[in-house]
């Protein structure tokens, strides 16, 4: 076989084309690589304040207050319970107008009148004034409690406003449902519609909220 020898110009014009496609392919690859770098960075990044913003809040508790203030408030008439002892339950009796009634709230009495306040958190939802109950204010607090105060001499809130819990609402009074009660607020508290016996929730915790799904 004969051995062809290159001309002399041909060896240096190889080595400039090797040089250029090794120069070449190096910036076509770190070019590839900004863009996938780019179209990988996310946009924007999720920081902890947001996360802490936006952490929801699962099963809070608050402690129900007494909705009175002056301490020397007592129980005059307790909630009727039908589980109680026949004695307890004849003092749970509301005897008006030849009738006789079941007890569906807790009679706070005093020899003065003393401030009524919101046991929670809450919106007035009613007021009003009722020739046998007195003044009467409905506050509607959250996860289904409502709150609801009777023979009120004095009111201090209207409907629609929110409230705070231990804002004043009023001030205790008489009423013709309970006339020989004497000075003293009617106090009911219903839970997800039902009435419930007050004392098995004041000064207590109890669920305000939780997160919805």
């Amino acid at each position: 076989m004969k051995r062809r020898k290159l001309k002399p110009y041909v060896l240096p014009t190889l080595m400039i084309l090797a040089i250029t496609s090794i120069i070449f392919g190096t910036a076509m690859m770190s070019n590839n690589l900004q863009k996938a770098t780019k179209e990988e960075e996310p946009t924007s990044y999720v920081t902890n304040t947001i996360l802490q913003e936006e952490e929801p809040v699962i099963n809070q508790t608050k402690t129900m207050i007494n909705p009175y203030t002056d301490t020397t408030v007592t129980i005059g008439k307790g909630y009727y319970d039908y589980k109680a002892d026949a004695e307890t339950q004849e003092k749970s009796i509301i005897y008006h107008d030849n009738t006789y009634m079941q007890n569906s709230g807790t009679d706070f009495t005093s020899e003065n009148v003393f401030d009524v306040v919101a046991v929670l958190d809450g919106s007035i939802t009613d007021v009003k004034e009722d020739e046998t109950l007195g003044k009467v204010v409905e506050i509607k607090h959250d996860n289904g409690y409502v709150s609801i105060y009777q023979s009120l001499s004095e009111v201090t809130v209207k409907k629609g406003d929110v409230i705070t819990q231990g804002q004043v609402i009023g001030k205790s009074g008489t009423n013709e449902l309970d006339k020989d009660m004497g000075n003293h607020l009617h106090f009911e508290l219903y839970v997800n519609g039902q009435v419930v016996d007050p004392t098995l929730y004041l000064n207590k915790e109890v669920k305000t909220s939780e997160n919805e799904e």
